[in-house]
């Protein structure tokens, strides 16, 4: 059986259009005596594609997932999705529409225990079809995602000016930026706008580098900023998409920055 596999992997990789120097995942020393900040190559999840890839995100997705990675991580995703293979269809379409019934209502960190489990279940009933079987009935509050008629969960990212809202089922765009709903839209175009010079200070090139004062520095204040920026994505931002949808998953981490969700709260 072909791998689930979650989604990891920087900006550049996901949706193209940053050529990610080749040096830019190496082990990066932080200044000063602070603990050293480890760069994406240690948090990419298996499958992403090489460095500068132009793959659309459905492509990167799709063929990672097909991809037999003998990887440690690559593993242990697949020993996680094992129990979801031994659900018969019905078995999966009923749990999955009882969990949509307990994400209804809020805004959730895409890497919260919850919302792994169900991102496992949901690319597993993407291959089997399962919502095409209309074997269980999700909550009423979920309308069908026009991409994979699968219930409409949307999957907010850094990203989302390019990708839009991402679909947690088949990974496809289920919602182009330009239809996301006012105000949220303005919001989140601003906030975007702001975010993209910030994640890119970690795939400068070394030309740029030696042009700073201090890499070392910038790059351990971008990675506050991102910090900063994505408590503001989680707080205020992604609770604005609730008026429109039963429930909303927003991207907590930049792993080329070395920013995990464990690094910031929400107020």
């Amino acid at each position: 059986m072909d791998p689930v596999v979650p989604w990891y992997g920087c900006a550049a990789n996901r949706l193209g259009g940053i050529a990610v120097p080749a040096n830019s995942c190496e082990a990066f020393a932080s200044r000063g005596s602070s603990p050293a900040r480890p760069r994406c190559a240690r948090l990419r999840g298996p499958g992403n594609p090489p460095h500068g890839s132009t793959k659309p995100l459905a492509q990167v997705m799709l063929s990672a997932m097909a991809n037999n990675s003998d990887s440690a991580l690559d593993k242990l995703w697949k020993e996680y999705g094992l129990v979801f293979r031994d659900f018969d269809d019905l078995t999966l379409a009923r749990w999955m529409a009882q969990t949509l019934g307990q994400l209804q209502g809020r805004s959730w960190r895409l890497s919260h225990p919850l919302l792994g489990s169900y991102r496992l279940a949901a690319q597993l009933a993407h291959q089997r079809q399962v919502w095409l079987k209309r074997l269980a009935n999700p909550p009423p509050a979920y309308l069908e995602a026009p991409c994979c008629r699968a219930p409409f969960l949307p999957l907010l990212t850094r990203d989302v000016k390019e990708a839009g809202l991402i679909c947690q089922h088949c990974n496809e765009t289920l919602l182009p930026f330009d239809e996301i709903p006012e105000p949220a839209r303005q919001e989140l175009g601003d906030w975007a706008s702001e975010y993209e010079p910030i994640h890119a200070v970690a795939h400068w090139d070394e030309a740029q580098k030696r042009a700073a004062e201090d890499y070392d520095e910038d790059f351990e204040d971008a990675a506050e900023v991102a910090e900063q920026l994505l408590e503001r994505l989680g707080h205020r931002i992604a609770p604005l998409l609730l008026e429109h949808y039963p429930a909303v998953v927003w991207e907590d981490q930049d792993e080329c920055l070395a920013v995990q969700p464990e690094d910031f709260g929400l107020r």
